[in-house]
């Protein structure tokens, strides 16, 4: 039972760290600071993407699962979580592309907002 609990815990830790980097620039236009925290996180989930690499919070989370007795799940975080809610079935690898492309320029107009009032 514990690690079912930590299992979804990890879940909604790694829900709150996606939903961070795809909105923390917008937390950024109110609040500066925050640019600290954001951009290492965006530049991490924007190469997660381009470059197809795995995250390290879905292993762990699915070897919680396994402790906890639950049936793994083949696929990352996205695939199993965030896609079936947010994508239609058939995401291709060129659309992962695409959508990291999508982040990273997102981002770079609200950053080019923020600069531009720094000045």
């Amino acid at each position: 039972m514990v690690y079912a609990l930590l299992a979804d815990a990890l879940v909604l830790l790694h829900l709150a760290f996606v939903l961070a980097a795809v909105a923390g620039g917008l937390l950024a236009l109110r609040w500066p600071s925050v640019a600290w925290a954001h951009v290492p996180m965006l530049l991490w989930a924007a190469a997660v993407e381009l470059f197809g690499w795995p995250c390290p919070l879905t292993p762990w989370e699915q070897a919680l699962r396994q402790a906890a007795g639950e049936a793994g799940y083949t696929g990352g975080f996205l695939d199993h979580y965030v896609w079936p809610l947010l994508y239609p079935p058939g995401l291709t690898r060129a659309h992962q592309v695409v959508l990291g492309t999508a982040l990273l320029a997102l981002n770079a107009g609200i950053y080019g907002v923020l600069w531009s009032r720094r000045r």
